[in-house]
């Protein structure tokens, strides 16, 4: 029993040994997969470490090598300014900014609460950090993921004292490790309060004001410890936009930058909350010097150049660069510059009132690259007094007409400039404010030529709602004048007393493109920048586009010469310059009734007077009035120092230079009636031309009633009376035709009315077997021969002949006010055009208008 259960015994022992066991087996995989696994993650983790380290090593190599090439620490560098060079147009340098005399104040000598309002501003962390700031860095490096390179800074003080004595603005990784690097160097060799002085007394604040302690002085005219809290916080403020947050300059922005600092220093415990309540209650004007005890910041030649220069690069994000000595190379004509300044200081040229009644603004910008030649900043313009009126936007008058209305419809309807339209009574749209011309008088059928010469309002409008606002908008974009953006433009905005308000500069650059064959280029004053290290430049010269059509270009051009002509009713006479081919418009605007009656001003009285004229070489834009609108100006004589100081101007600059003439394209097609037409253009009467002329006075409009303007506080723009009254011929009366088809060659002229009487000639002629001067006239700025000079001033229009000198601007024309006297008959003049007679001059021939003498 023993051995048979001893034998089982043992078969079971046989079995369980050759039996395979499952349990044993998964755990044995499952060990194998598990150290598989562990060995993989080691791996990756070994490779990580490697890649760490091979990185840091590369990055501390990169490091090592940019701190072993980054400049030495100079104390002269540190302490003392670094210039920017600007050169003119020929690389000339004509002024250094930078090493100007300036306020050096010791530590000891700034106030606590001053620098408690800086550090608060730019480095509240200052006397915590070692020269870099982790905490803002850690930031900043969000923001840079987030945004990209360079989206947000972490500059400490001690950093913008090093970048500003060592670096450009580049932000480089190159410039910022070396930056970093400087930093923590200057840390360990200077105390916390001498680096705090470097940045005191080197930061750029405005312009051309470096260190608070110079900015102290010239912006309140006290010392450091005679501030108060509310101009400390004003001062603080401002290193971070120089420009932008000046208080002269820019009162509002300046405001609102102040309680921010103020906030901050709150935030910061600084101060209290009553305390930082109060400060920013204070009005911000009060404490700023007036600008009559200003004093000029640096003695430096063509302060309103330099000006526009900082405005431009305050612009284009390059105003705090000036802190690190960069070259700046302009678009200054030294020569015409100079001549600005010699008219605009005059006395004489403006008839004897003084700077703190009238002021003026020009600009001088090349016809075919935009480049800002001169630049007139005002009367007796210092730097850094008041505002430059050459930027300074005002409403444009009679001058936004071409820009508004007819370039827009020749653009868009290729209208010629012998289609008809009628100068009558009318209404804005949907309101029951009446149109009126400066004289009263409505003229009946007439040419679009005369109508912008003679500068009419009705037509103005007219023509306007004819294009469609939208068109019209559009074209004032292309030329660089931007409306408001939320706005529409408004009927009145036809005539110049809307929402659009322009400033010399723009004015200029835009009419340089009717006279550059409808090529616009933004004016600008600046070509380029290059960094201190000589190689690192940065472009300004903005790229020329289309803005319309060249035969928009020439026919709005050819149209304007008459402007400046001697023919009857031509509004731009007195700024003819013999043996010049010139083109230009002027333009007034009004003060609304209800002031005028306020100030106790006569009715004719206009705040703006404009004149804006152009040759194949400069566009020159000229305002002149009132900037405060309190008084402005009161007689013709006054209303053309725009036209004096312009032919003053131009005629130094033409001076010994090749002026070549205005060229027809082969768009244009040139009539023997002197009218202009695009070629190949199917031509419709405007369905507003009606043709029911009014010569009679409206029995209820009076010339300084408040009645041109739409939905607008102020009257619409004039500008200024016609040479000769209008004749009292009664007009034809028939009915413009919408597209008749005329012989192909025009050869007999019609008798007792224009060519165009029927709508306009409806396509145009092939070709003219003698060519017409645009209505007989030389179109060299005047007539062919130099006119006469008069023997005493004339006191009617443009032309000095009549009209009784008052441009009352009841809707916006130009022609003069009601006349004292009943005006003379020029039904016999073949030039006067009233109702549509002869204006156009089918024979080709010129007319017999003695010139107009000039004021």
């Amino acid at each position: 029993m023993d051995e048979k259960m001893t034998r089982e015994q043992r078969r079971k022992q046989q079995n369980q040994k050759t039996k395979r066991p499952t349990s044993p087996k998964k755990k044995t995989s499952t060990s194998k997969k598990e150290k598989s696994q562990k060995s993989l993650a080691k791996r990756v983790l070994i490779g990580i470490a490697s890649l760490f380290i091979v990185l840091f090593l590369i990055g501390g190599a990169a490091f090592a090598y940019l701190a072993f090439t980054a400049p030495e620490l100079n104390e002269d560098t540190l302490k003392d300014p670094v210039s920017s060079k600007f050169y003119d147009k020929n690389g000339k340098e004509f002024y250094s900014m930078g090493s100007e005399e300036r306020e050096n104040v010791k530590y000891e000598d700034i106030p606590k609460e001053m620098q408690d309002a800086i550090l608060s501003a730019e480095d509240a962390r200052f006397y915590d950090h070692n020269g870099i700031d982790f905490w803002r860095l850690g930031g900043a490096v969000v923001a840079n993921v987030r945004d990209g390179f360079g989206a947000q800074g972490a500059s400490t003080l001690t950093q913008q004292v090093i970048k500003n004595s060592f670096f450009d603005n580049s932000k480089t990784m190159k410039r910022k490790v070396q930056e970093a690097y400087l930093a923590l160097q200057l840390e360990r060799e200077y105390s916390k309060d001498e680096i705090f002085e470097m940045y005191f007394n080197k930061v750029l604040m405005s312009g051309r004001i470096y260190g608070f302690g110079t900015a102290a002085e010239y912006f309140y005219g006290k010392e450091l410890k005679d501030l108060t809290l509310d101009e400390m916080a004003v001062l603080a403020g401002m290193p971070q936009a120089p420009n932008g947050y000046n208080p002269f300059k820019n009162p509002e922005r300046a405001e609102k930058r102040r309680n921010v600092v103020l906030l901050l220093m709150y935030n910061n415990k600084k101060i209290t909350k009553a305390e930082m309540e109060q400060a920013q209650k204070v009005d911000i004007k009060k404490g700023l010097l007036p600008e009559s005890k200003r004093q000029a910041a640096a003695t430096s030649k063509y302060d309103a150049y330099i000006d526009v220069v900082l405005k431009e690069l305050a612009e284009n994000g390059d105003e705090k660069a000036l802190e690190e000595g960069i070259s700046v190379y302009t678009n200054l004509d030294i020569t015409a510059q100079k001549s600005v300044e010699k008219a605009l200081n005059n006395d004489a040229n403006f008839v004897g009132r003084t700077p703190e009644d009238i002021q003026a603004g020009m600009a001088i910008v090349d016809t075919k690259t935009g480049a800002l030649a001169a630049v007139g900043g005002s009367r007796n313009y210092g730097p850094e007094r008041g505002l430059n009126m050459a930027t300074s936007k005002h409403q444009p008058g009679s001058t936004i007409k071409p820009l508004a209305d007819y370039g827009p419809v020749i653009e868009n309807k290729k209208w010629s400039t012998g289609t008809m339209i009628t100068d009558e009574p009318m209404k804005y749209t949907g309101t029951s404010q009446t149109i009126t011309n400066v004289d009263n008088t409505y003229l009946g059928n007439m040419t679009v030529r005369e109508a912008l010469y003679r500068s009419r309002n009705i037509p103005a409008v007219k023509t306007f709602k004819e294009v469609g606002a939208a068109k019209s908008k559009k074209f004032l974009n292309k030329v660089g004048i931007k409306p408001i953006e939320d706005k529409s433009l408004v009927e009145s905005d036809a005539i110049g007393g809307g929402n659009v308000t322009v400033s010399p500069i723009q004015m200029a650059a835009s009419y340089a493109a009717f006279g550059n064959n409808g090529i616009y280029t933004e004016a600008h004053a600046v070509k380029k920048i290059v960094y201190r290290d000589g190689k690192t430049s940065k472009s300004y010269t903005p790229d020329p586009k289309d803005a319309m059509n060249d035969y928009t270009a020439y026919m709005v051009t050819d149209i304007l010469r008459d402007v400046v002509s001697s023919k009857a009713g031509a509004t731009g006479t007195a700024a003819s310059i013999y043996g010049l081919d010139i083109a230009g418009k002027s333009g007034t605007t009004n003060f609304d009734a209800e002031k005028k009656q306020k100030l106790g001003l006569p009715a004719e009285t206009a705040p703006d007077s404009w004149f804006v004229g152009y040759t194949t070489n400069y566009s020159v834009a000229t305002w002149s009035g009132d900037p405060e609108r309190q008084t402005g100006l009161k007689t013709l004589t006054e209303k053309h120092i725009p036209q004096t100081l312009f032919k003053q101007v131009m005629t130094e600059i033409s001076s010994g230079k090749e002026t070549k003439s205005f060229t027809k394209p082969e768009s244009v097609v040139e009539g023997s009636n002197g009218e202009l037409y695009v070629r190949g253009a199917q031509i419709s009467a405007p369905s507003q031309s009606t043709t029911k002329p009014q010569t009679q006075q409206p029995a209820t409009t009076k010339p300084e009633t408040d009645t041109t303007e739409q939905p607008q506080t102020e009257e619409p723009t004039t500008e200024e009376p016609s040479a000769e009254e209008p004749s009292t011929d009664e007009p034809t009366t028939e009915q413009p035709q919408t597209e008749e088809t005329p012989p192909a060659e025009p050869t007999t002229p019609s008798n007792g009315g224009d060519s165009n009487s029927n709508g306009d000639n409806s396509t145009p002629p092939t070709e003219p077997e003698t060519p017409s001067n645009g209505g007989g006239d030389s179109n060299t700025g005047g007539s062919s021969t130099p006119p006469a000079e008069p023997e005493t001033p004339s006191n009617g229009g443009d032309n000095n002949s009549s009209g009784g000198g008052s441009e009352s601007n009841n809707g916006g024309a130009d022609q003069g006010s009601t006349p004292t006297t009943p005006p003379e008959d020029n039904s016999s003049n073949n030039n006067s055009n009233a109702g549509g007679s002869g204006d156009a001059h089918p024979s080709g021939t010129p007319p017999t208008d003695t010139p107009a003498t000039e004021q």
